[in-house]
């Protein structure tokens, strides 16, 4: 196949660039931050506005960094040749773009450097490290573990409980039983982003060497996984409030429950038909943004 992007699939470069810099993702820099800072005003409290937007401009920054350096890390596989929408098959500028992801790392650094500084505390920062480096391993060379179908853990717990317990913490400086569960929402909501992306380049993928599990277990097994975690994550909301763990207010997540059942109805019927699942990433990302922002208001109210 050639690498030209052929004239029936052509579209503006302004589009390319929109999709390129994937602006609609950085929610899952964002949904930790607020999440993890809302439970622990709900505990505390108290609410340190000076740290909570510094941690958010550095999650920011941080993800700019893995989004980068994971496209330059899939130029050098080739696995993007046919992904018109990278940022280095864009520029055609390979080296700057890892510079600039760098740059991005270094910058989230400073505000993370900045939150130690201020709570005099090293905890933060370690935490945000551990995170990654999960996140490095996960594509970066010499491990590439993405390309072994372990991306999913990866991203569950950086994104997830440890996230969750780096905000928690820069607000509280103390721990609560209560990061587990919370944590593992957003972390399962999170990796369905990930786990949807791989439906509808499985081609491409195991033609890099890429084993993704929706590669090794296939689209219909892949699909009911997604099913059970959507189940899981509102099913889990529901026997907080029950439980009296969660407020329950914090059952404004289930407004996001449409957007559940539009990802679980488009697995059912177009699994294995890439250009019909091409959008699910999407759906799941409109999944993890409102439950995620009703979740955390919940617990604010």
């Amino acid at each position: 196949m050639s690498d030209v992007m052929p004239d029936s699939v052509a579209v503006s470069s302004e589009k390319l660039w929109w999709a390129a810099l994937k602006l609609p993702i950085y929610s899952v820099a964002i949904m930790p931050i607020w999440l993890g800072s809302a439970l622990g005003w709900a505990e505390s409290g108290d609410l340190y506005l000076g740290r909570f937007f510094l941690f958010l401009a550095a999650a920011v920054l941080i993800l700019a960094w893995l989004n980068l350096s994971n496209d330059v890390f899939d130029a050098d596989t080739g696995i993007d040749r046919h992904k018109y929408h990278s940022v280095v098959n864009l520029t055609g500028k390979k080296s700057l773009i890892l510079w600039l992801s760098y740059l991005c790392l270094s910058l989230g650094g400073v505000g993370i450097g900045a939150i130690a500084y201020l709570q005099h505390d090293v905890t933060v920062p370690s935490l945000v490290a551990l995170c990654c480096f999960l996140g490095y391993i996960y594509q970066g060379p010499p491990f590439r573990l993405g390309y072994l179908g372990l991306g999913e853990p990866l991203c569950f717990f950086a994104f997830g409980p440890l996230a969750i317990a780096a905000a928690y913490y820069s607000q509280t400086q103390a721990w609560s039983p209560l990061i587990w569960p919370v944590g593992t929402i957003l972390g399962l909501t999170t990796t369905l982003i990930l786990f949807c992306s791989h439906f509808h380049q499985i081609e491409d993928d195991l033609a890099a060497g890429k084993r993704s599990p929706v590669a090794r277990l296939g689209t219909q097994t892949s699909s009911r996984l997604v099913q059970g975690a959507i189940a899981i994550v509102f099913i889990t909301i529901l026997i907080g409030v029950g439980l009296q763990v969660f407020p329950p207010l914090s059952l404004l997540s289930l407004v996001a429950l449409p957007w559940g059942v539009q990802l679980i109805r488009q697995m059912q019927q177009f699994h294995d038909q890439p250009d019909q699942i091409k959008t699910s990433k999407f759906v799941a990302a409109n999944l993890h943004f409102v439950s995620g922002l009703l979740f955390g208001l919940g617990w604010i109210l």
